[in-house]
């Protein structure tokens, strides 16, 4: 082989070894992301393509023994937007969602402002407030059932020292949605404490000692200080509890099975009920899937509010 073969030979090499270097870099962080990949397309991912296709199916419990499940087009969506229940549950759930997410705010912030001064047990008291986080969720609701509970919950016997008749705070129509807030409202707070606690912290102390050489004390400094600074933070708890609060079911179930008279009745325990209690697979995969274009409009918002904050 003469020299000017070998120099070829050796200069395609290169190329090679260049060109498979570059490969390699470029596929690199793709193969580091392939895990993550395949577990969201098959816990994630394929259970909410299966849901979708069984909305437009007549899935029933014979499905499970026939393997047969025929099309029904957008028979099921006209079915559950035509059900005088889909209003009541629309409604229930904007109702319980608002309700519960301003409180949780409100108070949660109030908390969070009074936690941040330093005061004997103050660290102690803040791991307290994260205890309804601890006691699983069917727990919480059996208790506070009993808390609430008409003729023997303590919240009536304390009442009653006052001179208040028992109140029927989860079998009265009109009452049972404003007990089952309030109970999620308990539940929510921690969750606002923690993550509006972190954003306080995260507020220059400097800011609040320019303000007051300027006269911006109390609510001038919280206005025009700790706001716009907390300003992302609770854009990210707001959006991150509706999708939460959208989809609860097991407190619902637990307080008032959805009742009385379908008085606490939201999408989720809708789509609950039709698809393990009356076994109409199709119909609560519809209501499912409503759920989720009204958390995934909010998921979209928390994008675009974390992705904007760095710039801001």
């Amino acid at each position: 082989m003469t020299s000017a073969h070998l120099s070829l030979s050796v200069a395609a090499g290169e190329r090679r070894a260049i060109l498979w270097t570059r490969l390699l870099r470029r596929a690199t962080p793709w193969l580091f992301s392939l895990p993550a990949v395949v577990f969201v397309a098959m816990f994630f991912g394929y259970p909410i393509v299966q849901n979708v296709v069984m909305s437009f199916q007549e899935y029933t419990t014979s499905t499970f023994y026939s393997g047969e499940a025929p099309w029904v087009g957008l028979a099921n969506y006209v079915t559950i937007l035509s059900s005088y229940l889909f209003t009541t549950t629309l409604v229930n759930t904007a109702l319980f969602t608002i309700g519960s997410i301003t409180f949780q705010f409100v108070i949660g912030l109030a908390l969070a402002l009074f936690f941040r001064r330093n005061f004997p047990l103050s660290g102690f008291l803040r791991a307290m407030l994260l205890l309804p986080w601890l006691i699983p969720l069917i727990a919480s609701s059996a208790v506070w059932k009993w808390l609430l509970d008409q003729e023997s919950g303590a919240l009536n016997q304390f009442l009653g020292l006052f001179g208040v008749s028992a109140v029927p705070w989860l079998v009265d129509p009109t009452l049972a949605l404003a007990g089952v807030i309030g109970v999620n409202i308990w539940l929510g707070i921690p969750f606002n404490v923690a993550i509006l606690y972190s954003g306080l912290q995260a507020v220059p102390r400097e800011l609040y000692e320019a303000g007051s050489l300027d006269g911006a004390t109390g609510w001038k400094a919280f206005r025009h200080i700790t706001w716009p600074n907390l300003r992302p933070v609770v854009s990210v708890v707001i959006v991150l509890g509706v999708v939460y609060t959208l989809k609860v079911v097991d407190i619902i179930l637990g307080l008032t099975g959805g009742g009385p008279a379908n008085s606490t009745q939201t999408l989720a325990t809708n789509a609950y009920n039709k698809s393990f209690v009356e076994f109409n697979f199709g119909e609560g995969a519809a209501i499912s899937n409503v759920l989720i274009v009204v958390s995934l409009a909010f998921a979209l918002v928390y994008l675009y509010l974390s992705r904007r904050e760095p710039s801001e």
